[in-house]
């Protein structure tokens, strides 16, 4: 039995109390030497007759901490007396660090305590909460590499860092109102408000104002229900669901939730999560969907401000435009919300890296970001290091070295300079933080892209070889590198063939992924503008004099509609989609649900709210053959739909049958390829893949047919994954 060694834990080890965690664990076992954190490891030198228990003991690690090997050495060096917390050093960077998380029990109740020194601190965390990612400037994870580096600690706090009996020894975010961050209450244009900030904000809030509050990672904007509708319209967000924090008792009164759902409101993580409305149609001016995205306080300041609050609810929205990079700065708030908020609530502790709330519906990630972001993933990709630098929408990058591929945070939708210099900065700083040295960038295949652009200004900077992959490739290579059939079913990505893909399904293992079938390919008269307006698609893909008048009726001019059907006609300024998210577009316009996009998805999650309270019947589904692909015709489902429409069937059985039918074709030809090719599993992915009953559809009739049907619960169905993808994808071509 061994008495002494060397111990290497390598993982993410820093950030998460593990030299302290060995600490407390060397004194009960009786033994001496040293632990010191060399970036992504832990290097232990250990003696005592109660070695194996203390190794057994430590293996476990903290709640925080993700091990992935343990490996013991003959002893190196000499023995010392007692135990030691060494110095940090770089060492490896492949365990990278943890994510924000909320603040734990023990820290609620710490600033709840009467007399007690964290009492009414907002900032109160200890090794096993509060931020990490949003306050790290360099690796190690030390105070002094993070924001915290600008508060030195008082002679309390300082007793407490070096106490081994505290679970606050080396937490490197301590603080308390003597030496930590501070909080303040301004009018938006920059004055102070006097008296407490906390109490005074959540007095301001059930009043009616409209407050900026600084988090973790940025700026929300809070307001109280009854406010809703004033919030929206200084936005100009009049038809967008926002979402709303609340007392776990208000989220059960408002919401219906699962068992699964509720472990996940309640994770460390705290994510908002989308759930089913009790009442389809309440709380209108907050959703009217028949969901509503929910999260519970995550902070100190969140608790504080529900102690003093009279309403269980705030909505809670961030302070940026969509797809915009979050504001964390005061001077930028400063400039930017007066015209939006009455108030800012803000801490003077510097927001490093940005990260929005992350956002989860049925277990599925929508928004990769705080609390699981930045992700690390263990896969073996070779020695090659790459970075994909993601899609258009919805976009982060991922860097992939020595065996683990890091993740970013959401990062927005790259169409704008601002975001594609927020892009930059993430992936300089992922790369910075993982000794990163590229040898290839992997980007979408849509050669107009900003992010196309910025790999190749990155590929002529280093070096690297570049690559371009299909969009819905790397929807795929994102859920699996098995052989499969894959469906990726999403808005919009450039295709093979230059036109605009969405419908697909593919046959084959990553890299080799054939395109064997898809959604027909119609019109999208005006391009983007049949995005914004889906009464174009519905036009491009029944261009009827039925549909023309229609959309007369609706108050389309004779001259609106003479240039649209001049447009369809002759094929000028059209693109060609297969799209599943344009036909749900056009089914939604042709059953008067939503007649102009006014935020990305619109239409579609309109047509599923009224799908929610229909019944779906089966039609009869026409298809063919075109190019050596199997073809769904969405044309003949519309015309469907549009006869029955007339007929006089029921707006919300039309849509329930319009989502059921898609579903049951893009199924049925998916298994017909697995049956041919005689391969067992069906990956689905792409953001349709969040509407419920398309998803179940496509699950239910694959399995029914004897295959496996792979989703992807680590990475988001949507375009949050492509990143991901495309550097699974460069890695299959490496090996």
């Amino acid at each position: 039995m061994r008495t002494s060694g060397t111990i290497i834990i390598r993982g993410i080890v820093q950030g998460v109390g593990f030299r302290p965690f060995v600490y407390a664990k060397a004194r009960e076992f009786g033994i001496t030497g040293t632990v010191k954190n060399l970036g992504s490891e832990v290097e232990i030198h250990a003696s005592g007759e109660r070695f194996e228990e203390f190794l057994e003991a430590v293996s476990k690690g903290t709640p925080l901490s993700q091990i992935d090997s343990v490996d013991v050495q003959n002893l190196r060096g000499r023995q010392t007396e007692g135990f030691t917390i060494l110095e940090s050093d770089s060492g490896s960077l492949s365990g990278f660090i943890p994510t924000d998380v909320a603040i734990c029990d023990d820290c609620i109740t710490d600033i709840f305590a009467q007399g007690g020194r964290y009492e009414g601190y907002w900032a109160t965390s200890c090794v096993n909460c509060g931020p990490r990612y949003s306050i790290i400037n360099a690796i190690p994870y030390d105070r002094e590499r993070t924001s915290m580096a600008e508060f030195p600690m008082c002679g309390a706090c300082e007793g407490e860092y070096t106490d081994p009996s505290c679970r606050r020894h080396h937490a490197q975010t301590i603080a308390c109102a003597a030496c930590g961050p501070g909080l303040a209450l301004l009018r938006a244009d920059g004055t102070p408000v006097a008296g407490d900030p906390v109490r005074e904000a959540a007095a301001l809030l059930d009043a009616g104002s409209i407050v900026a509050i600084r988090g973790i990672g940025g700026f929300h904007i809070a307001c109280i229900e009854e406010a809703a509708e004033v919030l929206k319209r200084r936005l100009g967000r009049t038809e967008q669901p926002l979402a709303v924090m609340a007392t776990p008792e208000e989220v059960e009164r408002i919401a219906i939730i699962s068992d699964e759902e509720r472990a996940i409101l309640h994770s460390r993580e705290r994510p908002i999560v989308v759930l089913e409305k009790r009442d389809p149609v309440s709380h209108p001016g907050i959703s009217n969907l028949h969901t509503i995205g929910c999260m519970l306080p995550y902070t100190g300041l969140h608790y504080l401000l529900f102690a003093h609050l009279a309403h269980p609810l705030l909505i809670m929205t961030s302070a940026n435009l969509p797809g915009y990079p979050m504001i964390t700065d005061l001077g930028i708030a400063l400039e930017r919300l007066p015209g939006e908020v009455d108030y800012i609530l803000t801490h003077d502790r510097r927001i490093v890296n940005r990260c929005d709330d992350s956002v989860v519906r049925d277990g599925y990630i929508i928004r990769l970001s705080r609390g699981l972001a930045p992700k690390r993933a263990a896969i073996d990709l070779g020695d090659a290091c790459i970075l994909g630098v993601g899609p258009e929408l919805n976009a982060n990058v991922s860097i992939y070295k020595g065996g683990f591929c890091i993740t970013s945070p959401h990062v927005g939708n790259v169409r704008n300079p601002q975001t594609l210099a927020y892009l930059k900065e993430t992936a300089e700083r992922l790369g910075g933080l993982t000794g990163a040295r590229y040898d290839l960038i992997v980007h979408d295949l849509h050669p107009q892209f900003l992010s196309t652009r910025y790999a190749k200004e990155i590929a002529e900077a280093t070096g690297a070889e570049l690559l371009a992959v299909q969009h819905h490739r790397a929807h795929i290579a994102a859920v699996t590198r098995e052989e499969c059939v894959g469906i990726a079913i999403d808005g919009v990505g450039y295709g093979d063939d230059a036109t605009i893909w969405g419908g697909e399904v593919f046959a084959g293992q990553v890299p080799h992924l054939d395109r064997v079938a898809h959604l027909e390919v119609v019109p999208m008269p005006g391009g983007d503008l049949a995005t914004r307006f889906p009464e174009r698609m519905l036009y491009g893909i029944l261009p009827t004099p039925e549909i023309r008048e229609m959309l007369a009726a609706r108050g389309w001019s004779e001259i609106e509609l003479a240039v649209l059907v001049r447009q369809v006609e002759r094929g000028l300024n059209v693109a060609a989609t297969s799209s599943t998210g344009r036909v749900l577009d056009a089914a939604a316009a042709l059953l008067g649900i939503c007649r102009e996009r006014t935020y990305d998805g619109e239409p579609a999650m309109k047509l599923e709210t009224a799908a929610h309270a229909g019944k779906p019947s089966a039609w009869d589904l026409e298809y063919r053959r075109d190019g050596g692909c199997e073809v769904l015709s969405t044309r003949s489902l519309l015309a469907e739909a549009y006869r029955r429409s007339a007929a006089g069937e029921r707006t919300e059985d039309l849509a329930a049958s319009i989502q059921y039918n898609i579903a049951r074709g893009v199924a049925a030809m998916a298994v017909r390829v697995a049956e041919e090719r005689g391969i067992p599993r069906v990956a689905l992915s792409g953001g349709v893949a969040y509407n419920r009953a398309i998803r179940e559809t496509i699950v239910g009739e694959v399995r029914a047919a004897g295959l496996e049907v792979i989703l992807n619960r680590e990475y988001p169905l949507g375009d949050g994954c492509i990143s991901f993808g495309q550097v699974v994808y460069g890695g299959s071509l490496e090996e």
